[in-house]
C-alpha cells in the first residue's frame, strides 16, 4: 500500500463492509423458511439498487419489496426483515477496528438505510460512531454523489485525499468516491465487488494498523 497522508475523516459503507449483509439476510430469511444462495442474494441487492434509483422511499420498504419480488417472501415476513436490517451481525473485526480508527479521525457511516437502522447497528457494535448519515436524511441513495455532498456539508469536510471512504463495493461506493477525489479503501469482504482503490485491506483491523502506521 502506498504511503498516504493520515485521514482527517473516515466514512464507511455499512451493509457488507461493517455488518455482514449476506449472513444477516440469509439468517433472517431462514427464520421465515426461505433459503438464500449467492445468486439470489445478488439478485436481491440489484433489485434494491434499481429501486433506490427512483423516487425516494425508506430503505425498510425497498428491502421488503425486493424480498417479495425476487424471493416470493410474504409481505409480513418481508416487512419484518426490512425493519430489522440494522440488527444484522457486525464482522468480527468491525468493533475493535472502528474503535482504533476513531482515535485517529472521526468515523462516520454513510449508508443506504433508515435512521432506526442506525440505532440498531450501533447497539450491535456496542458504541456510537461519530455520525450516522443515512438515506432517510439525505433523501438519496448511493452511488448518487449527492449523498457525499450532503455529508460534506454536514461535516464541514472538503473533498480530497485526507477524506478516506471505506467500502467492499465499487458499484455503490468506490467509483463515486474516486470521482470526488477521495482516498478509496477497499475491504475484501467475503461478498464484495472490487473497484478503484488506493488502499486494499482484508478487514478493519488491518486498516486500523495501516492508519496507525501513518501517524507513528
Amino acid at each position: 500500500m502506498e504511503t498516504l497522508a493520515p485521514p482527517t475523516l473516515l466514512t464507511f459503507d455499512v451493509f457488507g463492509t461493517v455488518l455482514d449483509w449476506r449472513r444477516g439476510l440469509r439468517d433472517a430469511l431462514a427464520g421465515e423458511g426461505i433459503s438464500l444462495d449467492d445468486d439470489a442474494f445478488d439478485r436481491v441487492i440489484d433489485a434494491q439498487a434499481a429501486a433506490e434509483s427512483g423516487s425516494f422511499r425508506r430503505y425498510a420498504d425497498i428491502t421488503a419489496e425486493s424480498l417479495e419480488s425476487v424471493l416470493g417472501a410474504s409481505p409480513e415476513a418481508a416487512a419484518r426483515i426490512g425493519a430489522d436490517v440494522g440488527t444484522w451481525p457486525p464482522y468480527a473485526d468491525a468493533a475493535e477496528g472502528l474503535r482504533r480508527l476513531m482515535r485517529i479521525a472521526p468515523c462516520v457511516a454513510i449508508t443506504n438505510s433508515d435512521l432506526h437502522h442506525g440505532v440498531q447497528a450501533q447497539k450491535g457494535l456496542g458504541f456510537r460512531l461519530d455520525d450516522w448519515i443515512c438515506a432517510e436524511e439525505s433523501r438519496c441513495y448511493k452511488p448518487d454523489p449527492e449523498v457525499w455532498r450532503f455529508v460534506s456539508e454536514r461535516r464541514g469536510a472538503a473533498f480530497g485525499p485526507t477524506w478516506w471512504h471505506v467500502s467492499a463495493y465499487a458499484d455503490y461506493d468506490l467509483v463515486t468516491a474516486r470521482d470526488l477525489g477521495l482516498t478509496c479503501v477497499y475491504v475484501a469482504r467475503p461478498h464484495a465487488r472490487p473497484g478503484p482503490k488506493d488502499v486494499a485491506v482484508g478487514d478493519l483491523l488491518e486498516l486500523a494498523a495501516f492508519a496507525e502506521s501513518l501517524i507513528g
